[in-house]
């Protein structure tokens, strides 16, 4: 892969890349700078220009050209560029207009739509929030013989007139021919206010937030007044415009500062633009550009990663959705879509339960569809591969289906296939919406798993509720330890054949359990509705089955195997998993002095640190051997020196002794 530069093109180039700018001179017999060159690589001619052959870049140069954001003009003053070339092109925009449809002859190869890219984890989705305010919305007057306040447009210079008339102005003269100072300053003011209640319930520092105006001077007003509606400085909002003293600085800390929270900007960040933190967008000029807006509207969309997010905006941690935020009430036209997230009042919980009946409508199952995207990119790779694994199906491709089946143009090919069928059309989009829903309804365990996982990525925190201390005294409570005691051995009943360590300890299986089917009971057991730890469950049969515990101050996951061997009566006492594994090791040892099997000091070393890692792990291989402790004392190699050739079946020994 090579960049088009003054050295032409390369005998060994495969792809090569460059601005349309840079080919048309290479294609005149100019030369082309190595470096970056704005002035050249922005360039816009004033006529179509002409293309006339060159032997060094005859048509048949290329076998595809690849034209990025093809929605731009580049079909008319830059058209006999991409036609000199004998090659298919192909065009890559999210935006098409029809002057794009156009110039491809209306040729649609692929469509990839918003809603997908949320399945897919590309884009998060969205909200919309209007604030409405009556100027913004019919406009206003100013009485005859009001002295009123007028800046000239190109020099800013501020001076006094009295109005001679009445001057009536409605709501699109609005931040053009006349600014209202108050319907800036409520419409902040407002935004300020719901943001903690509303708009992003309970979090303190304002997101990330692009503000759109009408133009510079609109820009500079509301600027100047968002620094005062918040009480912050310079530091806190920024004016990011073409016109603005060094906006790609200003661009730059907006991405990655802390400190710098709103951006009001024209047309700089409207498209073409990343900024991944950006949680608001918020419309103060009205669009009618159908494909304009959607560039404006994806300066938010982009994914973050945590960390990186958190880095920015301290209180938050994963970025979820984006908040559109419409002042001129742009989202209110046609071609604006709706989000997936339709019905925000209805619980999870509810959608899965419509979903096993299959009576979900199509804003329920589009509403469900945003609800599991967002699941997916809150969990972990443990979590998703678990997850993934009980659906059957990466449950991302579940997620799609759901939004292919509420896409229009789905169903708008399913209804020409029922008419033409003679069927009818609304119980043929119904079946589509069912076939989507079907994994779900048909997988209870699959449901009820996405609810333990939603319920440990998500915590309510209670800001309203004021408590009272009634009492406060040391107790055992023996009926609540009862009911835990019995809740656990009902659930290592019920969830015997799916929870593998289980299902070894109930069959008394000489076949050890491995650390990873404990962590698997571990993980299933902590999430609510039980959020049991070891701990728990040991001071509850400590406190119930008084003289068959051992106290232990400190548990570990593999004691949920003792746990396990006294809840089934395969142990008479419940002791720590650490305490049994030590104590079968010393009758081991004592094994092997009656057997005249003597140990060196060195050796010992090595069977102690083996007997912890058992003790914590449920087992021990070779490859243990090549991490801490081990290492100090040279790993797998180490070991084998001091303990000889049959260091292995040492280790199985370990494992088949010492191990339940």
């Amino acid at each position: 892969m090579d960049k088009l530069t003054g050295a032409g093109m390369l005998g060994s180039s495969k792809v090569v890349i460059s601005t349309i700018q840079r080919v048309h001179r290479a294609l005149s017999g100019n030369e082309v700078a190595d470096q970056d060159d704005p002035n050249l690589d922005d360039f816009v001619p004033d006529a179509p220009v002409s293309v006339t052959y060159n032997r060094a870049f005859p048509p048949e140069t290329f076998d595809l050209v690849i034209v990025d954001e093809a929605h731009r003009s580049i079909y008319g003053v830059w058209r006999g560029v991409l036609e000199y070339f004998d090659a298919h092109v192909v065009g890559l925009t999210a935006t098409p207009g029809k002057q794009t449809f156009g110039s491809f002859r209306q040729n649609l190869v692929s469509e990839y739509t918003y809603p997908q890219s949320v399945a897919d984890g590309v884009n998060v989705d969205f909200d919309l929030y209007r604030i409405k305010t009556q100027i913004s919305d019919q406009g206003s007057s100013i009485e005859a013989g009001t002295i009123v306040p007028t800046v000239d447009r190109r020099t800013r210079i501020q001076r006094f007139e009295t109005l001679d008339e009445t001057r009536e102005y409605t709501n699109r003269e609005l931040d053009r021919a006349v600014t209202a100072k108050a319907q800036i300053r409520l419409v902040l003011e407002t935004f300020r206010d719901k943001l903690p209640t509303e708009i992003f319930p309970g979090r303190t520092t304002v997101p990330k937030t692009l503000i759109f105006c009408k133009d510079d001077a609109h820009a500079e007003e509301v600027v100047t007044a968002i620094r005062e509606v918040f009480g912050k400085g310079n530091d806190f909002a920024a004016k990011i415009t073409y016109a603005a003293r060094d906006p790609k600085a200003h661009l730059q800390a907006f991405r990655t500062s802390a400190s710098l929270r709103v951006a009001v900007t024209v047309d700089m960040i409207a498209t073409g633009t990343d900024v991944k933190p950006l949680e608001c967008v918020f419309f103060m000029r009205d669009v009618r550009s159908a494909s304009y807006f959607e560039q404006m509207k994806g300066r938010g969309a982009r994914t973050i990663a945590d960390a990186d997010f958190q880095a920015v905006t301290p209180d938050a941690t994963s970025k979820l959705r984006f908040v559109i935020v419409d002042a001129v009430g742009v989202t209110e036209h046609d071609f604006v879509d709706p989000p997936l997230n339709r019905d925000k009042t209805v619980s999870l919980r509810k959608l899965l339960d419509r979903a096993a009946a299959l009576s979900l409508t199509e804003d329920e199952t589009a509403t469900l569809a945003s609800r599991l995207a967002a699941l997916e990119w809150q969990l972990t790779d443990a979590e998703r591969a678990e997850l993934d694994s009980v659906a059957g199906m990466p449950v991302r491709r579940l997620v799609r289906d759901l939004v292919d089946a509420v896409d229009p143009d789905t169903q708008a090919r399913v209804v020409a296939d029922a008419v033409a069928d003679g069927s009818d059309p609304e119980t043929a989009v119904q079946e589509l919406l069912d076939t989507a829903v079907r994994p779900l309804a048909a997988n209870p365990e699959l449901r009820q798993r996405i609810l333990e996982l939603r319920a440990t990525h998500d915590r309510v925190i209670d800001e309203v509720s004021v408590d009272v201390l009634l009492d406060a005294h040391g107790v055992v409570d023996t009926t609540r330890a009862r009911s835990i005691v019995e809740s656990w051995q009902q659930y290592l009943i019920d969830h015997r054949d799916e929870i593998t360590a289980i299902q070894l300890m109930q069959e008394a299986r000489e076949r050890r359990v491995s650390f990873a089917q404990i962590q698997e009971l571990a993980d299933r057991s902590s999430r609510p509705p039980h959020n049991w730890t070891p701990d728990l469950i040991w001071s509850a049969y400590e406190a119930i089955d008084v003289g068959r515990v051992r106290h232990s101050d400190r548990h570990t996951l593999t004691d949920l195997v003792s746990l396990i061997r006294f809840a089934t009566k395969l142990d008479d006492e419940l002791v720590s998993y650490s305490v049994h594994v030590h104590e079968r090791y010393a009758g081991w040892l004592a094994q092997q002095t009656q057997a005249a099997v003597t140990f060196t000091p060195a050796q010992h070393w090595w069977l102690d640190k083996m007997v912890e890692v058992i003790a914590v792990s449920a087992g021990i291989s070779p490859e243990d051997l090549d991490n801490a402790p081990f290492t100090e004392r040279g790993g797998v190699d180490g070991a084998i020196r001091d303990l000889g050739p049959d260091t292995a079946i040492l280790i199985d020994q370990l494992n088949n002794n010492l191990t339940a």
